[in-house]
């Protein structure tokens, strides 16, 4: 894996765990979250990223 990869796994895993909490607070909807997962993958590629979806890696 290359630095940038690795940049871009941990950018996509991060922004993704924001995305869980806001999710698990009610902030919002499970639709948002699908878009928000949607346009963060487009944007960082993750390479395992979608492997752990569901997972809370953080």
């Amino acid at each position: 894996m290359s630095k940038e990869e690795f940049r871009n796994e941990k950018l996509y895993q991060t922004t993704m765990h924001i995305a869980r909490q806001m999710l698990a607070e009610g902030l919002i909807s499970e639709e948002e979250y699908r878009q928000i997962d949607t346009i963060f993958t487009e944007k960082y590629k993750p390479t395992l990223g979608t492997l752990f979806a569901d997972i809370d890696l953080l």
